[in-house]
């Protein structure tokens, strides 16, 4: 055996054949078969598992937030900065603007936020309308919480409407939650979230928190989702 892999070892850096090997080795000399009676080889299990596949992630490249799936969505404008993605998309990037710096004097800064990225795939997904609507409800639902926390309070009026972009169909929700941070001169935020379909089977997903006294850049936000390229 020790032959052969020093055999097959050459046969890697010199590139010759398998079967150029097999053949000059039956001519040169026979080699004893194992007997029948011997004990079987055992299984040898390896010593590190093989990783799970890694989640996909999203970048800021230049002007625009590149999703993993190769997507694209126009940043908000040259004053938002690259920002950690929190919402839960697959593959997403998200982008960062300052609208009450070091509101508790201790360097934190208050902001709005925009995501965009891929419909996370354990989210149930249909292009239909409905299937649409639900698939925007539960994006909706991991962005609140992954910016707030479960336990934050929407206020009543949240809006649903159905958009289309580039010619393929989506929905957009609308709610505001409650804001009660101490030294942040705001009372609620604007979370919006728009579900694209791509046209394969999934989704994208932008997402946008605009604080209350910045209602500005939710027209901005509405503006760059309808400029989303899709390359299914």
């Amino acid at each position: 055996m020790g032959a052969l892999v020093l055999v097959l070892a050459a046969l890697a850096t010199t590139g010759l054949s398998v079967g150029w090997i097999w053949n000059k080795a039956d001519a040169v000399s026979p080699v004893a078969l194992p007997s029948g009676n011997q004990a079987p080889i055992e299984t040898v299990s390896p010593s590190v598992k093989p990783s799970e596949t890694p989640t996909p992630f999203g970048k800021v490249l230049g002007t625009e937030m590149l999703a993993a799936n190769n997507d694209t969505m126009p940043i908000m404008s040259s004053a938002w900065t690259n920002y950690d993605e929190q919402t839960g998309l697959w593959g997403g990037a998200a982008i960062w603007f300052i609208v009450h710096k070091n509101y508790d004097g201790k360097d934190h800064d208050w902001g709005n936020y925009a995501a965009f990225g891929q419909l996370a795939p354990d989210i149930p997904y249909k292009n239909t309308a409905a299937g649409l609507k639900e698939a925007a409800v539960q994006a909706g639902s991991r962005a609140i919480i992954g910016l707030y926390s479960k336990d934050v309070k929407i206020l009543p009026g949240t809006t649903h409407k159905a958009i289309t972009v580039g010619g393929h169909p989506g929905h957009e929700l609308v709610a505001k939650v409650v804001v009660n941070e101490a030294g942040v001169k705001e009372t609620f935020s604007t979370v919006m979230i728009a579900v694209i379909d791509r046209g394969n089977g999934t989704a994208d997903v932008a997402v946008a928190d605009i604080a209350g006294s910045t209602p500005a850049w939710q027209k901005v936000w509405r503006f760059k989702v309808s400029q989303i390229k899709i390359n299914a």
